[in-house]
């Protein structure tokens, strides 16, 4: 069953993919049976592939779309339910693989746990805590282009590029959801200390107060029209922050902690500014050497600072943690800075000096044979004191060695690392410690592969995303499998399967979704709720819904699943 692997490592759970894909790692051999473009293939007979086929497909369907169903306010743990043992499945019969994917179709929306003391997870609950996925039914139907959620305070912008705030940090009195920055076409949104920043479509990036009594008495700013003499002052207090860029260059990609923000440009560039209305950033997270409250340039205080170190380097990801930040070049080099009081930027700790104000390399070459091995960074990312860094190893030629003897030439590894605080297993590297100050390996995470049909050979499992909360992580892995031929099959008429979650770290406030407190330090997944618990299902793990074509009303809308970690508390909701 698969309720009695809900608390193993991932590579265990990963291990038992759909049967389209096996993932194992690299050092164990291929699996001797495989199902891919319908075609079943078996090493001695075409009867073994049915039970196979059975038990997994249903388990892993249900799983995969354990999210989007149209009713329920999950407020119990995960109701522990199993198949009766003489129970008889037609193995032809699919519909309990898919009722649930179908569900999501009609019924795209938001599903919240973890802290609510502010009222943030379920604003309309009195439970201090979400111990279990719940849909929030403000966002019921909807499809957003971004959410985020923090313990006091959550925002989300819309389909149409509203935002929405609500929490006790948005209000006391009022904390429920409410539109207020609108006709702006947001896409993107970072929750700081005291403010939200914002980015535009068209590039522009408003920072706002987090506070709704501030915005209201704050100074507005004068707003321009298109319609002549229709321009006047806005409605609520807000700053446009104005980075020096380039003919033709816009800020792509925003990254805050909690008193800074980090931005992109087309160009590759890199800005800073401040995003705390109380605190001026003194941790050296600016990127700027010597930039303090003393030493900076006359201007507004949340003035935008290209961080000159990095010039000329075409920076492709960016990412922030509460105090600290990173950026991942074109060319696979990784350059941190800011706070290093956990070992966050993958470098000792020094207790006289805590902290970087200028970007440096992080050495990643020291952590593989050189002479066997060619690392490149391919991705970032960060929260609260960590940092988790993803990369792809090839296999290459030592100086003594002989092509025809290298059985594993050429071959890619995905490795994950992380760095930082792990005191509460945040690391996922199985051990709890204090101080990690230089990157270990997620072991569950690294090294897992799948085999491709189309290549016939074992090819390496990426991680498609992940989300850092203060004290606990979520993965996506980027294994998304199909058993149809055609590219062009929508959804409901397809036998897509999802991507694998997993979650791990503090557990304070039911923030991993497993019904219980205790921590986890290594990843594991956990299991989709049930729609119902009159009538038993068959438990399965979570997994995301891929792109697909989904209702929205009475149109069809191009959307995702993604997931989101915030502090102390966690979502997954429908994207377009």
């Amino acid at each position: 069953m698969l309720a009695s692997r809900a608390r193993h490592p991932a590579t265990q759970a990963v291990r038992h993919l759909r049967p389209s894909t096996f993932a194992t790692r690299r050092s164990l051999n291929a699996p001797s049976r495989r199902l891919a473009s319908g075609k079943a293939q078996t090493s001695n007979s075409s009867s073994g592939w049915i039970p196979t086929l059975l038990g997994v497909s249903v388990a892993g369907g249900v799983g995969f779309l354990g999210y989007s169903y149209l009713t329920g306010d999950w407020k119990e743990a995960w109701i522990d339910s199993q198949l009766p043992k003489n129970e008889i499945i037609d193995v032809n019969d699919l519909r309990a693989q898919f009722i649930q994917e179908k569900r999501s179709l009609r019924s795209p929306g938001v599903f919240t746990w973890g802290s609510n003391e502010y009222k943030v997870a379920d604003p309309g609950s009195k439970d201090a805590d979400i111990k279990t996925p719940r849909r929030f039914k403000y966002f019921n139907g909807q499809v957003l282009r971004d959410f985020k959620v923090d313990e006091k305070s959550g925002a989300a912008i819309t389909e149409d590029g509203d935002l929405v705030q609500w929490g006790k940090g948005f209000s006391d009195t009022d904390f429920k959801p409410r539109k207020t920055l609108t006709g702006k076409s947001l896409v993107s949104v970072a929750l700081c200390e005291s403010r939200i920043i914002a980015l535009s479509s068209d590039g522009n990036i408003y920072s706002l107060p987090l506070s709704k009594a501030v915005q209201e008495s704050g100074p507005k700013i004068r707003e321009g029209s298109w319609v002549p003499f229709r321009g006047g002052k806005s409605t609520l207090s807000y700053r446009i922050l104005n980075p020096a860029l380039g003919l033709g260059e816009k800020v792509t990609t925003i990254r805050g902690g909690q008193e800074h923000v980090v931005m992109l440009t087309s160009s590759g560039r890199v800005f800073t500014a401040a995003s705390s209305t109380e605190n001026y950033p003194s941790l050296g997270q600016l990127g700027v050497p010597g930039l303090t409250w003393t030493t900076r340039p006359s201007g507004p205080a949340d003035s935008c600072h290209e961080v000159a170190t990095l010039k000329g380097m075409k920076v492709k990801e960016i990412a922030s943690g509460d105090y600290h930040a990173l950026a991942l070049t074109k060319d696979g080099r990784l350059f941190g800075w800011g706070d290093n009081s956990f070992g966050q930027l993958g470098v000792q700790f020094i207790p006289s000096e805590p902290s970087v104000d200028t970007p440096f390399a992080l050495p990643v070459e020291k952590y593989y044979r050189k002479e066997f091995y060619a690392p490149t960074i391919t991705g970032v990312a960060a929260g609260g004191a960590n940092t988790f860094f993803t990369v792809d190893s090839k296999r290459i030629l030592g100086r003594d060695e002989e092509a025809a003897n290298v059985r594993d030439l050429g071959s890619v590894t995905a490795d994950t690392w992380s760095c930082g605080r792990g005191i509460w297993g945040t690391l996922g590297s199985g051990k709890w410690i204090h101080i990690q100050d230089s990157p270990i390996k997620v072991k569950d995470l690294t090294g897992l592969g799948e085999y491709d049909e189309k290549t016939k050979q074992m090819t390496p499992i990426h991680l498609r995303n992940i989300s850092v909360g203060t004290t606990h992580v979520a993965a996506v892995l980027d294994n998304k499998t199909s058993i149809s031929t055609k590219k062009t099959d929508s959804l409901d008429k397809s036998n897509d399967f999802g991507y694998e979650v997993f979650w791990w770290g503090g557990n304070e406030h039911f923030q991993l979704g497993t019904g219980k407190r205790s921590n986890q330090s290594r990843p594991t997944y956990i299991k989709a709720p049930q729609e119902s618990s009159k009538k038993p299902e068959p438990e399965a793990r979570l997994q995301l819904m891929p792109q697909h074509k989904g209702r929205v009303g009475k149109r069809n809308v191009n959307m995702e699943q993604r997931v989101e970690c915030g502090r102390n508390v966690s979502a997954i909701y429908s994207a377009v």
